[in-house]
């Protein structure tokens, strides 16, 4: 999923982009291809703020429950947030918008960032070829038998139905699309934002 949140700083403009997908959804790849085209632009990513296995729970299935907030070091990733935010403070930009794509699967269970966000996208497949593209990855920990059924699929549900119970509207993304296509799609949208944020700063 994508969200976009805006902060205005004494003569700084900066736009987020908050970027929420089922796992292997497509959000990293979108999220990078934007950074390519995007003016002044980074990303961040959930995934590189695992906790290390040892202090992954463990349910009574023996699978480790990584699609789970508490799985997160979600304090360490908000202070990447506010060093970004301090470095482009700093930087001399001339008055442009900076950007900052941070892309995840758990964004929007994360309550400090509920006030920080305007615009949200979710990226969304269908079971099977969600479970297609799991298995072509290799993870470490490698997947067990039985774990995209018993604890992955089943966390997505439960986290796409705690959606509908945010305050913001999702824009939701057929992940079934091609890359070019959901490429012009956000992208489009999101050139219109970033032009309305100027016409208003």
């Amino acid at each position: 999923m994508l969200s976009v949140f805006s902060m205005h700083f004494p003569s700084r403009n900066f736009v987020f982009f908050l970027w929420f997908s089922v796992t292997n959804g497509g959000k990293t790849t979108l999220a990078k291809k934007l950074q390519e085209h995007l003016p002044h632009c980074s990303v961040i990513s959930q995934d590189d703020f695992f906790k290390p296995e040892s202090e992954i729970e463990i349910d009574k299935n023996g699978f480790l429950q990584y699609d789970v907030l508490e799985a997160l070091n979600m304090e360490k990733m908000m202070s990447a947030v506010s060093c970004w935010m301090e470095s482009q403070q700093s930087a001399d930009t001339n008055g442009d918008i900076r950007i900052l794509i941070i892309e995840g699967f758990l964004l929007f269970n994360y309550r400090p960032l509920d006030t920080i966000w305007n615009r949200s996208y979710f990226l969304t497949i269908p079971y099977e070829e969600c479970k297609r593209r799991r298995s072509t990855r290799v993870y470490e920990p490698p997947d067990p038998p039985g774990y995209f059924d018993g604890h992955v699929w089943p966390m997505y549900l439960k986290h796409r139905q705690e959606l509908k119970t945010i305050p913001w509207e999702v824009v939701y993304l057929d992940g079934m699309k091609s890359e070019e296509d959901l490429f012009a799609q956000v992208h489009e949208d999101l050139m219109q934002q970033l032009a309305k944020r100027k016409h208003f700063s």
